[in-house]
């Protein structure tokens, strides 16, 4: 990769840290700006969302929804939006707003048919009449006007609509680079580029690749200003590797400050397509050509959404060879019991819940798969962060509260009886939950210093909550971390941060993880955390194994189940660990995973507040667990062999 180039005005700090200060305790800048009066080298916790739809989106625009990525920007500053059903304004006519603010975010708007939706939503627009436009401002949710366009990124070819882009593909392209550039106003304009530093904003977009009905999804955030002239989507590259070879060629290898990163997103859709590992067999004749596909991937996806509306991609019960671990019952889309991929086999359908489950639909086997990658070419292309984010299809980030959820996906989920009712083709609320958000640790709320730390991975996953936590591994970590004030310089000092590596020796490094609970607001207050969890995964010559352990356990709370109102939890936890089966010869990982205090699940809120006798039918199916723990889930740091 080439170098950065920096851009300093005179008053701004050096990207040098000071004496005794981390690695990257000032960021490189890229872009011209005033530094963050609210400056840490140690580095501060930051919440934003990186997987947000809105009226430029194939889908969400079918679903009525009306907020552009002007008005995204505005409701992550806490203004208030209006959502569909669209009124005879042809504004929405349901009003909500963001109890507490974002720190961070980019309206992803579906790159994929970006032109082809502003011409069937722009009178006169050549194409403006054709059929299929005709069928979409239809709309209603369940016309299956969305889906109609969707299903065309699920063919092995993928074309566009010759009624729309013509023979070529072509006639789309201005419509599509219109939004394109809408699309980076709104970012520019709504960044704050002050020392309040308030909102950080980032141009991106979402890829689209829908590949036999399974979901190889991935969000595309670019690092500044400068981007390519228009998305890259599943017309111009027809798999992840070209995507990313492209990404490669047009931004980071061109002229300028252009930088991006690839997030995948819902693995649990995915069939086991979306970190297949044998993808580099069919574009690869030697291992040299491997090795670079393989570093390739590496450096476009450091990391993974592993939360988010459609559930949970941690991991999941009933593999075999697995053991089961109580809390990935935790949010999942399709029941224990459903049809496992027979060994080698990759399925269909997992957009529609259809085909099979493989074990690679789930991060932590995917990290597993990574040590088994290691061995096997010498390279671990699956060291992978965490992060959460909603895929609100209302131009609604960050509105993950279980009280008083309002829907993400417009007018398939705009009413209790929609989100508790049966869905539609695309959508079904009902197994769905308000969705994630994405923290990490930075050294301020800039572009350039949340990016690289999306680089190096010091970030983590929430489940909604707003819980700060944080994991070091190292070797010269006091057992007395947790009692110290000057804590955090010295677990960077004796130890590296989560998303980082740390060389194996023969004595056991010590472990210090620790989390705060989520303050709330005065509107929706925090719940208590209940413990932290370390799950390991390592690999022999046995094969590949995980554990969970929970190292520290605080007050379990209450929750009176009448009322839905939980009581006691712990305001904070931390702990120091060693592991007792430490062995410096077996490559490992390590994640700290945070639980709150139990909760009502958002639907059992809105199934009690029906009369008895008039709930509907679905609250009562057994479909969902009634109660859950919400979490965190730190990004892991690995072990590596002396070279």
């Amino acid at each position: 990769m080439r170098a950065l180039s920096v851009v300093l005005l005179p008053w701004l700090v050096s990207s040098c840290g000071g004496p005794g200060e981390p690695p990257g305790a000032e960021p490189t800048y890229t872009e011209t700006r005033e530094a963050c009066a609210d400056r840490n080298p140690y580095r501060n916790a930051y919440y934003g969302d990186f997987h947000v739809h809105g009226a430029f989106s194939f889908d969400a625009r079918n679903y009525e929804s009306v907020v552009t990525p002007d008005q995204v920007y505005a409701f992550a500053r806490g203004e208030a939006v209006k959502l569909g059903p669209i009124g005879t304004d042809g504004k929405g006519t349901r009003e909500v707003r963001l109890d507490r603010p974002l720190d961070f975010l980019s309206a992803t708007e579906h790159g994929d048919f970006l032109g082809e939706i502003n011409i069937c939503t722009t009178p006169g627009a050549p194409g403006n009449d054709a059929s299929i436009c005709d069928a979409y401002r239809a709309g209603g949710g369940d016309s299956g006007a969305a889906f109609d366009f969707g299903v065309m990124l699920a063919a092995d070819d993928p074309t566009r609509s010759v009624d729309l882009c013509g023979e070529d593909g072509t006639a789309c392209r201005p419509y599509a680079e219109e939004r394109w550039q809408l699309m980076q106003q709104a970012a520019e304009e709504a960044y704050d580029r002050t020392p309040t530093c308030e909102l950080t904003t980032f141009v991106g977009y979402e890829y689209t690749n829908t590949y036999r009905v399974s979901n190889l999804h991935r969000n595309v955030i670019f690092r500044n200003a400068e981007v390519p002239a228009a998305p890259v989507t599943t017309f111009e590259a027809k798999n992840p590797l070209a995507l990313w070879q492209q990404l490669d060629r047009q931004c980071i290898q061109a002229e300028g400050a252009c930088d991006v990163v690839v997030l995948p997103h819902n693995s649990n859709l995915s069939n086991g397509r979306l970190f297949d590992p044998a993808w580099t067999d069919e574009f690869t004749t030697n291992e040299s050509d491997a090795a670079e596909l393989i570093a390739l991937r590496a450096r476009m996806e450091p990391v993974v959404e592993v939360f988010q509306h459609k559930g949970d991609s941690e991991c999941r019960n009933g593999f075999d060879d697995i053991d089961d671990d109580p809390q990935c019952a935790f949010e999942k889309l399709r029941p224990v019991g459903d049809e496992l991929c027979d060994d080698d086999e990759l399925g269909t359908g997992g957009m529609r819940l259809w085909g099979c489950s493989h074990p690679l639909d789930f991060v932590r086997n995917v990290l597993k798969e990574g040590l088994a990658e290691e061995q096997r070419a010498g390279f671990n292309p699956y060291r992978l962060g965490f992060i959460g984010s909603t895929d609100t299809h209302n131009g609604t980030p960050g509105l993950v509260r279980s009280v008083d959820f309002p829907g993400h996906v417009g007018i398939v989920d705009d009413t209790p009886e929609e989100r508790l009712g049966e869905g539609n083709i695309t959508h079904d609320a009902f197994i769905n939950n308000p969705g994630g958000l994405a923290g990490v640790w930075a050294v301020e709320n800039s572009r350039d210093a949340i990016f690289e730390a999306f680089q190096r991975r010091e970030t983590f996953a929430t489940s909604g909550p707003r819980i700060p936590v944080r994991m070091f591994m190292g070797y010269d970590l006091p057992n007395n971390l947790c009692d110290r004030d000057d804590r955090v310089e010295r677990a960077y000092a004796g130890g590296v941060p989560m998303g980082g590596t740390l060389e194996a020796r023969n004595r056991a490094p010590r472990i210090a993880v620790w989390a705060d609970a989520d303050a709330g607001s005065e509107a929706y207050p925090g719940v208590g955390l209940h413990k932290l969890q370390v799950v390991k995964g390592w690999i022999d010559a046995d094969g590949v194994h995980e554990q969970v352990v929970d190292v520290i356990e605080g007050d379990a709370g209450n929750l009176d189940e009448g009322t839905c109102e939980p009581s006691g939890g712990s305001d904070s936890l931390c702990t120091v660990w060693q592991d007792p089966d430490w062995d410096a010869e077996t490559p490992s990982f390590y994640y700290v995973r945070a639980l709150e205090v139990r909760t009502c699940r958002w639907s059992t809120r809105e199934c009690d507040a029906y009369p008895d006798g008039e709930r509907p039918p679905r609250c009562d199916s057994g479909t969902v667990e009634p109660y859950v723990q919400q979490r965190a889930w730190g990004s892991p740091i690995w072990t590596t062999q002396p070279e």
